[in-house]
């Protein structure tokens, strides 16, 4: 592998990796804080919001470390990924795609570059090179995507009940 490549791979898993923990610790102790948190989830349809919170929190943070180090690369794109699907579906897609009309564009960035990495690999500057974890190519995409839409599923079936729009309330 290029020199250059193995910058690039280090500087994507970097930015997405301090990304997610940036955005995990926002939900945790930014504005709103847990309660904050847990209240907008729970707006969008989340049931036991506190609980979602705290997954959130503890999700892309997680995920976020294992980037930075290069560990576990296609489950730590996996959590990224659900964590973006399911943020897109509920709170984005309405809005459509445009980031500035809080729309689903950044979601999709952060997503489909976890899910490239995951295919791509950690590189050589990476714990999972050093162990000599190589799940890259199809079948580390193919977990990243894979696991992603089975938690996501999951999440959704499980704590998913949306509240009936006004105007598809019986009269």
């Amino acid at each position: 592998m290029a020199d250059a490549d193995v910058v690039a791979l280090l500087l994507v898993r970097l930015v997405v990796g301090i990304t997610m923990i940036a955005h995990g610790l926002n939900h945790w102790r930014g504005g709103g804080r847990i309660e904050g948190t847990a209240r907008w989830f729970g707006g969008l349809g989340l049931r036991h919001g506190k609980l979602q919170a705290w997954m959130s929190v503890v999700t892309e943070i997680g995920a976020g470390a294992l980037l930075i180090i290069g560990l576990l690369t296609p489950l730590a794109c996996a959590a990224v990924i659900s964590v973006m699907l399911v943020a897109g579906l509920l709170a984005h897609r309405p809005n459509g795609f445009f980031v500035f009309k809080d729309g689903y564009e950044y979601v999709l960035v952060l997503a489909v570059t976890s899910l490239a990495l995951a295919m791509l690999g950690p590189g050589k500057l990476s714990v999972d090179d050093a162990a000599g974890i190589d799940v890259t190519g199809w079948a580390g995409g193919g977990i990243a995507l894979g696991v992603a839409v089975v938690a996501t599923a999951g999440l959704l079936a499980t704590f998913w009940r949306p509240q009936p729009k006004e105007a598809d309330q019986p009269a």
